[in-house]
């Protein structure tokens, strides 16, 4: 059936990582990451003797995203009935110093901010918000993003420069705030 067994088993171990990064940063969700991971990449094996080489890297790419988009759409619908962080929860009798709290209150600020600044760069712009996370969170050769997405790399930098001047033009006064010394 599968004539490249060696030629698979290379595509897996090169974009294994990859993957399974780009699944979970669209999922949210480490366990749901894994099993899209596996099973873009069976669908690839599935496929593999009929489907151009040089395509490969951008298929798989686009295919987790989309299982990815997908399960975190599904998601949304679901009830659930327990809350998933229960580490959240400090145990009884523990306390935590003014410092850490301030330190862990801080964080849950930025993130939140950073949050709403990807799910606004998204409505914005999707090829923006694309463009940062391959490059700036998968810390992916701007070469390889600007392959994956199907751009020269002088469109990969313009997208990315407009991308960092609207998030300063949006967002720079919240984030000056949430991060000066008192």
């Amino acid at each position: 059936m599968l004539t490249g067994n060696r030629e698979f088993n290379e595509s897996y171990e090169n974009y294994k990582n990859l993957i399974l990064r780009t699944a979970y940063t669209y999922s949210g969700n480490r366990e749901a990451a894994e099993d899209i991971t596996q099973e873009t990449f069976l669908k690839l094996y599935i496929g593999y003797d009929s489907m151009k080489k040089e395509n490969i890297p951008s298929w798989l790419y686009t295919t987790a995203k989309n299982m990815a988009l997908n399960y975190k759409k599904k998601a949304k619908w679901e009830v659930l009935a327990m809350d998933d962080d229960e580490s959240a929860v400090p145990e009884p009798g523990t306390k935590s110093t003014e410092d850490e709290y301030l330190g862990d209150e801080l964080k849950r600020e930025q993130n939140v901010l950073y949050k709403k600044i990807s799910e606004e760069m998204n409505k914005k712009n999707p090829r923006w918000y694309e463009a940062m996370v391959l490059v700036y969170y998968m810390d992916m050769p701007q070469v390889k993003v600007a392959e994956l997405m199907g751009v020269n790399l002088r469109t990969l930098h313009s997208l990315l420069h407009r991308a960092k001047n609207w998030i300063k033009k949006n967002y720079k006064a919240e984030y000056e705030e949430m991060n000066r010394e008192d």
